[in-house]
């Protein structure tokens, strides 16, 4: 049956009728969706893990128990996953094991644009690279047939146009099989010393067999047209040459590591001027000169970005195509959503003028004007550390005025260990905890405190109240974000105390807990124009000729104008019903 699906909803269609059994993620834009729609499949265990690190190792114990795993993440979570990926490299597999990772050129939704090619070569692991919704759905049982056959970890790397566009995908039978059964096997499965140096042998010689493997296979393909102009490429760019230079001769590439040297030998001998296309880093190209073939690629590409079929005809053609500049363009910064609970907190760390060390999620959002509260953003559970350290630097009189500032989930993802750090090295600053109830800015995925699984299934769910006393911390506090005089009472007391504490604001995300929207609020007569509604960046407020003004179709009353306004101008009175 044929069916328009985007990248991720292949992948996991594709994942599913590869028989996989297990499938542990963490969300991170682009690669969520995969497993949401996972989510679906009653033959498929799956499960948001608490970070990477822990899903990469649940896909490894299930595939040495067996069963074919898969592992979801965006680039940046593979640093984290990094630890065991690149020793399970060593071990090997039993079952089928795919990560799929998620790359984000153009930093849509990341921090940085790293090239996850390099895990690949780094770790010594195949990694395939689909081209469309098509592609991503075929190769998922390709990555489990080479996982299994070559004894490996398959990488597969998406991107987020991969992920995010749809096409047209011809979807199948779920293909049955057994687990396969587990023997104990301790030079293959323990990585001592003694054990990993036979593995690394082992892992060698399949990187060598993969390369031999990676001549013939299937996926990667050269398409003889013109020979003039001669294209090693993959991925979207795939997409982009096609539609650019539809006459050239491009050698498609499903595998990018490792490289097939023939193939791209006899391409390269058929053509009179080769070019590599590739967005990112040179991982292509560098390889390709060092087989001794001239090749053309970053000499006129960035390695910034995405690249586009006009930005391929401007460099190759020399066709010149006039470009709206970005300067001219309409800004739409990242806004807070109308009664997000983290707008009260960002406001009060700014009217107290504290330092705050921030986080990944919507805490990010607090960094812009007019809020400005965030001083620092740099990686999952970064917040805390960087707030120990920091005070370390400058001492305990600055850390009275220093906060850290994570969300729920980010907090279990990678928050407990800087914090048990903190207690146990004496630190002095104050912890924020904004729980919002969920996973917020990556879609509303539950985790280990919302007390359901990834199936919506009922769960324990951890008290973060009970986890961080555990941790040593003496000083506890639990305020809601919109009673703003306790909020500004608790972070002043806290803040001054010259002890380590923790401030949990507890209020669940506007866009879940519907129920607690009210009725719209309106500007009334006594208004001033003083502004000071203007400083919570609602997006529901705007500036008028002569007065503020709420969009009641924005607005869900969540009253911090009204808090804020000194004359009492924002009431209920005259809002929309």
């Amino acid at each position: 049956m044929k069916k328009m699906m985007l990248g991720n909803e292949a992948f996991a269609q594709g994942a599913y009728e590869a028989g996989v059994d297990v499938v542990s993620s963490y969300p991170g834009t682009p690669s969520t969706e995969i497993t949401e729609y996972i989510v679906g499949y009653d033959e498929v265990y799956a499960e948001w893990a608490p970070n990477e690190k822990v899903a990469m190792e649940v896909a490894a114990g299930a595939s040495f128990g067996g069963a074919r795993a898969l592992c979801c993440m965006k680039h940046v979570g593979v640093n984290v996953a990094a630890d065991p990926l690149f020793t399970a490299s060593y071990t090997g597999v039993n079952g089928g094991l795919v990560l799929i990772v998620a790359d984000d050129p153009g930093m849509h939704s990341s921090q940085n644009e790293q090239d996850s090619r390099f895990y690949a070569r780094s770790a010594h692991l195949p990694m395939l690279e689909p081209s469309d919704s098509a592609d991503a759905h075929a190769m998922m049982r390709h990555a489990y047939a080479l996982s299994e056959k070559f004894d490996t970890p398959v990488l597969v790397r998406s991107a987020t146009r991969i992920s995010h566009s749809r096409g047209i995908v011809e979807t199948g039978e779920r293909d049955t099989h057994e687990k396969k059964p587990y023997q104990k096997d301790i030079a293959k499965y323990v990585m001592m010393p003694g054990m990993a140096k036979k593995r690394h042998v082992v892992v060698e010689q399949r990187m060598r067999d993969l390369a031999a493997f990676a001549e013939t296979f299937a996926l990667n393909r050269a398409e003889y047209n013109d020979t003039k102009i001669g294209v090693v490429t993959s991925g979207m760019c795939y997409n982009y040459t096609k539609e650019a230079l539809p006459e050239a001769s491009i050698l498609k590439l499903g595998m990018v590591y490792p490289l097939p040297q023939k193939l791209i030998t006899e391409f390269a001998s058929r053509v009179e001027t080769l070019y590599v296309i590739e967005e990112l880093e040179p991982f292509l190209q560098n390889q390709i000169k060092v087989m001794g073939i001239e090749a053309k690629g970053k000499e006129l590409f960035s390695v910034q970005g995405e690249y586009s079929a006009v930005l391929i005809r401007e460099k190759i053609l020399g066709e010149k195509t006039e470009a709206r500049r970005e300067d001219e363009l309409p800004q739409r910064p990242p806004v807070l959503c109308p009664g997000c609970p983290h707008r009260a907190v960002y406001y009060m760390l700014n009217k107290l003028k504290l330092t705050a060390m921030g986080d990944i999620g919507c805490y990010t959002l607090g960094a812009l004007p007019p809020l400005s509260a965030i001083d620092t953003t740099l990686c999952m559970g970064a917040s805390l550390g960087m707030a120990h350290g920091m005070e370390k630097a400058r001492g305990k009189e600055f850390a009275k005025k220093l906060v850290s500032v994570i969300g729920d989930s980010t907090f279990l993802h990678s928050g407990i260990t800087p914090l048990i750090n903190m207690v146990y090295n004496g630190a002095t600053s104050t912890v924020l905890i904004l729980d919002n109830s969920t996973t917020g800015m990556t879609g509303h995925q539950d985790h280990a405190a919302t007390g359901k699984t990834a199936k919506g299934e009922p769960a324990p769910s951890v008290d973060l109240e009970k986890l961080v006393y555990s941790t040593g911390v003496k000083h506890v506090a639990i305020v809601d974000p919109f009673n703003l005089k306790e909020l500004k009472r608790v972070l002043v007391e806290e803040t001054a105390r010259g002890e380590l504490s923790v401030v949990i604001t507890r209020r669940a995300c506007a866009l879940i807990d519907k129920a607690a929207h009210k009725k719209p609020l309106a500007v009334t007569e006594y208004c001033k124009n003083c502004k000071s509604c203007m400083k919570l960046g609602c997006p529901a407020i705007r500036q008028g000729e002569k007065a503020a003004e709420i969009d009641p179709s924005l607005c869900v009353g969540c009253g911090n104008c009204a808090d804020v306004c000194p004359f009492g101008a924002i009431t209920e009175e005259g809002g929309a019903k």
